[in-house]
């Protein structure tokens, strides 16, 4: 049994918290609030830029696992002090800093991404979430942290919820036969990251000596559309068809001036708009993980949002 730090209780940081514990180990996990206790979870109320309480905290553990990120409007003045408190941390213990990130650094690419493509974003969100595992990777090779990055794609699954363009902007009207409202073209091949996938990865590279000091792509389904996904989440939920209706640029730009969240996504429209299609193939060579299959994901994400109450839907 071992001891591991997890920064953030997101639909992430919780699936890896409790796949930590599933596999006996004592999991510490840090967020700004704090939690009540679970078993085998111990809950920190510490914000974890504070270097000096992660570092304490992270005393004797195995890795830290960075699952927290700082709300989506301030990642570019948020994201730099968040990492680099956890490379100090990392540096001051010895722990092994499992990072998730996304896909986001890449910027628009023409093909299905790789670990090998270039962090070529030039947009503020892409360009933090590049640099803040290029500082990473720069400790490591330097010999002062051992670092490694899992990257997904969008996140679905249990679990899942405000922050899910297969969630709480979809589940709850499919559950009740409405039609659905999209980003971008809901015909364009999508990658879809199932959450457990995501802890399973995190969780594996983290004892994998080889597989740190670089970047790895979570094992993920083949990508199939929005609309083929609304499709098979209805006929699992026996709901029958479900329209599927692209919002008009016209549509986007008057709820834009409600909803930040709209304003933000700007910036990665392209994933919506054109084929945003992982490759995972290195991380499959090498390591145990694999995608859990996609009719399995959709299965477990109706009967998760069916169990939940309605007013949390």
């Amino acid at each position: 049994m071992s001891l591991y730090v997890v920064t953030g209780f997101g639909p992430a940081g919780a699936a890896t918290a409790r796949l930590l514990v599933e596999m006996g180990h004592s999991v510490r996990v840090i967020t700004k609030s704090g939690r009540s206790p679970e078993p085998g979870i111990e809950h920190i109320a510490s914000d974890a830029t504070d270097s000096e309480r992660l570092t304490e905290a992270a005393q004797g553990a195995a890795a830290i696992f960075s699952c927290a990120a700082p709300p989506y409007h301030r990642w570019a003045s948020d994201w730099p002090p968040l990492a680099s408190s956890l490379c100090a941390a990392a540096e001051a213990t010895g722990s092994v800093l499992v990072m998730l990130g996304n896909l986001y650094g890449y910027g628009p690419v023409d093909g299905p991404m790789t670990e090998e493509l270039p962090l070529a974003a030039t947009g503020p969100k892409g360009r933090v979430r590049a640099t803040v595992w290029e500082q990473a990777r720069k400790l490591h090779e330097q010999g002062r942290i051992k670092a490694v990055e899992v990257r997904a794609s969008d996140f679905f699954g249990p679990g899942v919820t405000d922050g899910g363009h297969l969630a709480a902007r979809v589940m709850p009207r499919l559950l009740r036969g409405k039609p659905i409202s999209t980003l971008g073209d809901p015909d364009a091949p999508h990658s879809w990251t199932y959450l457990p996938d995501v802890a399973r990865a995190l969780v594996e590279v983290a004892g994998e000596e080889r597989a740190w000091g670089r970047a790895w792509h979570v094992p993920t389904e083949p990508a199939l559309s929005t609309r083929e996904m609304v499709a098979r989440l209805a006929a699992q939920s026996g709901t029958g068809p479900v329209a599927v209706r692209r919002l008009s640029p016209a549509v986007l730009g008057v709820v834009a001036v409600f909803s930040p969240l709209i304003r933000e996504l700007k910036e990665i429209r392209y994933q919506f708009d054109r084929p945003f299609v992982v490759d995972a193939s290195a991380y499959e060579a090498a390591f145990a993980v694999r995608a859990t299959p996609v009719d399995e994901q959709i299965k477990a994400t109706v009967d998760w949002w069916r169990e939940r109450p309605a007013t949390t839907r």
